[in-house]
């Protein structure tokens, strides 16, 4: 077997431990099969670090927890190209890969003194300590994995000898490392900010749609009990919808399902006054979509196209299948409103966009653009007394 720390092995373990596999890659060829250049070496080397900091970045992306340790520790210490690596976090050790296993009794004690001092901490000499006769082992690279300005775990290598140049790459990685949990904890804020968005859209709805459609599914109960039935079907199907458990996303032709069910409720509401037009390119319908993005755009319609006026009203809601993403618009023929108003409802302005819907747009505009990025938020167009009309862009491919 190879020995720790030669190139040869370096990509050798690489495949072994990725795969499994490939066994016959593992020893060195006596005779390479295409001549290179010395110049060609580095470039090499760097391919073979970049890939196998990319295999080892997913796990890390899922934060510091015992399964995405075990997952990268074997990456890690690849990369490094020593005897063996260990992650840890406040509680102890996460995970080992390696040998020197007379050291994991010690490890976790290792990264207690780096995590309580926050600083990289070399265990080497007296302060280091193996009970194994004929170890090989003569120190330890301890540093600590900083996530916003905390030491939230330690990266620990041990291995026959130790160099500032080894302190310095360890310290190097731990940098990275800490890096991708950075990136972990940002994805983990996001999502929880989009929760709280859901759930204040949920609880803006609640109030106002659910006390509107029971008055109106009472007003049939006595002058057209099956009317009443099949609105109350619609109510039950359309809030088992809006109202499920905590999602990220859904399909297109789910979320279409609830505009349906919310519009035919509306209709009973309204009666003539209200006309609507659903136009969907069917290509589209199967494509992931932030979950109940699109009602709360069709209730604002009704609500100035219908709701504020004395008159009949239209919306309609057009889908477009537009090759990489679907654009989609709601509009209504209502009483519009001026630029600076509708600069106020995509701001959330509480103190004129409360109750009127300017909630609704302000999350719906504030989800798609951390979803997506600023590019694709809500684009507003709208005149007094000339109707309202909403844009926006979804791309078809899963963001995460």
């Amino acid at each position: 077997m190879v020995g720790y720390g030669s190139p040869m092995s370096t990509s050798g373990w690489m495949l072994l431990c990725v795969t499994g596999t490939f066994l016959g890659f593992i020893l060195p060829r006596r005779r390479p099969v295409l001549s290179r250049r010395p110049d060609d070496l580095p470039d090499e080397a760097t391919f073979v670090t970049l890939h196998i900091a990319a295999m080892a970045a997913p796990s890390l992306r899922a934060g510091l927890t015992r399964d995405s340790a075990r997952k990268a520790v074997c990456h890690l210490r690849i990369l490094l190209g020593t005897s063996a690596v260990a992650v840890s976090d406040a509680g102890g050790v996460l995970a080992w890969d390696g040998g020197a296993d007379c050291q994991r009794a010690h490890a976790s004690e290792h990264a207690r003194i780096a995590l309580a001092s926050g600083r990289p901490h070399v265990v080497i000499g007296d302060a280091f300590t193996c009970d194994a006769p004929g170890c090989p082992i003569r120190g330890a690279v301890v540093v600590p994995l900083v996530v916003d300005g905390r030491a939230v775990g330690a990266l620990a290598v041990y291995d026959t000898a130790l160099s500032a140049v080894l302190v310095r790459t360890v310290t190097e990685v731990a940098r990275w490392v800490s890096g991708q949990l950075e990136l972990a904890e940002f994805d983990s804020s996001r999502r929880r900010a989009m929760e709280a968005e859901l759930r204040a859209l949920r609880a803006q709805m609640s109030p106002h749609f659910v006390y509107n459609a029971l008055t109106t599914i009472v007003s049939f109960v006595r002058t057209d009990p099956e009317r009443a039935r099949e609105l109350l079907m619609d109510f039950a199907d359309f809030t088992r919808y809006a109202l499920s458990g905590a999602r990220d996303f859904t399909t297109l032709a789910e979320e279409l399902h609830c505009v349906d069910r919310y519009l035919l409720l509306e209709r009973a509401r309204f009666g003539d006054r209200l006309r609507f037009t659903v136009r969907v390119a069917p290509e589209v319908l199967s494509m992931p979509v932030p979950f109940l993005f699109l009602q709360p755009l069709v209730e604002n319609a009704v609500k100035h196209g219908v709701g504020a006026a004395t008159g009949p009203g239209e919306v309609r809601v057009v889908v477009e299948d537009a090759g990489s993403e679907a654009h989609i618009s709601v509009e209504d023929d209502g009483r519009g409103m001026s630029p600076e108003r509708a600069r106020s409802l995509l701001g959330g302005d509480s103190r004129r966009g409360r109750g009127e819907g300017g909630i609704g747009l302000a999350n719906v505009d504030a989800r798609l653009r951390q979803i997506y990025g600023e590019d694709y938020g809500l684009v507003v167009e709208s005149e007094l007394d000339a109707g309202t009309k909403i844009n926006l862009r979804v791309p078809k491919i899963h963001p995460w």
